[in-house]
């Protein structure tokens, strides 16, 4: 749903390049969206979405700028397989003094330098919150707690949160130029 709204709300705002979303798991990889989602997604105008869930990959690091978690687990995931990916650019940068432990530059604040720079800003995406504001620790804003066990309200309140976040994000990155 998050890649739906996000793709709806960044729509008119040319800063917003590509827009791609995986899970960290590969639980419902090549399947389509839940019923429900596109169910909530048609109620709010969003009609046109097609997706294919996909397990994200040490490449997504490279190619994207941003990779936004919805939950602390899923951020945990991603900080881990950012950090593997620091060390094998460090490796390849310089093999003898690779750090043995990553997780602080895993973490960096958003703006890091050298190999940190090359690779995508790993953050909760309750993170970013109106007006553009940024928490200062990755990790420390608003969880969207995973409706799929639940039933539709439970969709519903995840749009009104992923709009909120969406629209934060991009008052973000609308600031930081």
């Amino acid at each position: 749903m998050a890649e739906g709204v996000f793709r709806n709300v960044a729509d008119a705002h040319p800063i917003i390049g590509e827009i791609d979303s995986a899970g960290t798991g590969a639980y419902h990889s090549g399947e389509g969206p839940d019923s429900r989602t596109m169910s909530t997604l048609r109620r709010h105008g969003i009609t046109n979405y097609q997706h294919a869930a996909r397990k994200v990959t040490k490449d997504d690091f490279l190619k994207f700028d941003y990779l936004l978690a919805m939950d602390k687990y899923n951020l945990r995931d991603l900080l881990d397989v950012r950090e593997s990916v620091i060390t094998s650019l460090r490796r390849k940068a310089d093999p003898k003094s690779a750090a043995k432990n990553t997780r602080a530059a895993s973490e960096a604040a958003i703006g890091a330098q050298g190999v940190d720079a090359q690779i995508a800003e790993v953050r909760l995406f309750g993170d970013f919150g109106r007006g553009g504001k940024l928490h200062d620790r990755v990790g420390c804003g608003e969880v969207v707690e995973d409706p799929y066990y639940g039933g539709a309200n439970g969709f519903e309140e995840v749009y009104k949160q992923v709009v909120r976040f969406s629209q934060g994000f991009i008052d973000y990155l609308e600031r930081k130029e």
